[in-house]
């Protein structure tokens, strides 16, 4: 898999073609290979294989991968096992290079995101479908899948001790408050990872209950306040904002607009509104940069409370058409992680 950086100028509607469709090849290798591993030819190899198409993704362009990702998590039923593995891995790679982890930490966190459910694929894809509670013998399967998960991958030829260690404790309970510096490897990437998937879990629709806002998620982890003394919530929302890209949100116009980008601003990113004050589809999208004053944002929006059809091509492009004009965005061009 091959895309090249965007040069000079407006990318093309081919580029978002297959930038489009790359993220969605990525979701499918994914199913595939959790879905059949024993069926898979050098299994380790092939999770190294999607990780290094992440990287490559995500490095094209952070804010679309973003917008991309969390459109795809908030939609989506469908093969849900693979689809909360890609979000989950998108994020562990971002947060990586937020908190500065050593690249052989940052490859055994993201594979482990990409494998930890391993063990229960078909049961989580069940469970995303269904309305009712998990019954008494699928509560006791969802108990043991981090040491059902660790064990399958051995059997697959897993040979790095902290991918397999970070899968198998990844719900292992561990102090938010101590310094990540102060952990052994495995328990501070199980830290990390332990919080990206219950944020990723959270933000994503069951049929049994709608996704929340990534707002409202944050704050149903940490509270109201985010606590800096948490470093890796701090640093997911310092990342990726409390309203990433991707995500929708109510202005105090009245207006109902879709983030397209961050800002240097953590929290007043570029906004496209798409329904107006009486919820009415604009003609056409109206841009907004919020860090510049009004609008501003008013509250985060949970994907069903929005109805409104999508064009993701066009405002991706519409989001880097206008960073590339923006000296408060043309930085975050292309950049993995803050600048």
């Amino acid at each position: 898999m091959s895309l090249s950086h965007p040069t000079a100028g407006e990318p093309s509607d081919s580029e978002y073609e297959d930038l489009l469709g790359l993220w969605s090849d990525l979701e499918s290798a994914l199913a595939v290979i959790l879905s059949r591993p024993l069926q898979v030819h050098d299994f380790p190899a092939k999770v190294r294989q999607c990780d290094r198409w992440l990287q490559e993704l995500v490095e094209h362009d952070i804010d679309a991968a973003l917008y991309l990702m969390f459109q795809l998590a908030s939609t989506s039923t469908v093969g849900y096992s693979a689809s909360h593995a890609l979000v989950c891995g998108t994020l562990c790679h971002i947060l990586a290079r937020e908190l500065q982890l050593p690249s052989l930490e940052r490859d055994s966190l993201v594979r482990a995101a990409i494998t930890m459910n391993i063990g229960m694929t078909a049961l989580q894809d069940e469970l995303a479908s269904q309305r009712e509670r998990p019954s008494p013998a699928q509560q006791e399967a969802i108990e043991a899948h981090p040491l059902r998960s660790m064990t399958l991958l051995e059997q697959l030829d897993v040979k790095d001790p902290l991918w397999l260690d970070v899968v198998g404790q990844h719900h292992a309970p561990l102090a938010e408050t101590q310094p990540l510096a102060g952990m052994p490897a495995e328990d501070r990437l199980s830290r990390i990872l332990g919080t990206i998937d219950r944020y990723a879990a959270m933000i994503s629709p069951r049929k049994s209950r709608a996704g929340r806002s990534a707002t409202d998620s944050v704050r149903a982890i940490v509270g109201q306040d985010v606590d800096r003394r948490d470093e890796v919530t701090y640093a997911l929302v310092r990342a990726v904002g409390l309203c990433p890209p991707g995500t929708f949100v109510r202005l105090d116009n009245g207006e109902t607009a879709l983030v397209l980008r961050r800002s240097e601003k953590v929290n007043s990113p570029l906004v496209a509104s798409l329904l107006d004050r009486d919820g009415e589809h604009l003609a056409q999208p109206r841009l907004h940069q919020t860090a510049s004053g009004r609008p501003r944002i008013q509250s985060a929006l949970a994907r069903p409370a929005v109805k409104v059809e999508i064009n993701h091509r066009t405002l991706v492009r519409l989001g880097h058409y206008a960073a590339q004009h923006s000296s408060g965005l043309m930085g975050l061009v292309s950049t993995a992680g803050r600048p």
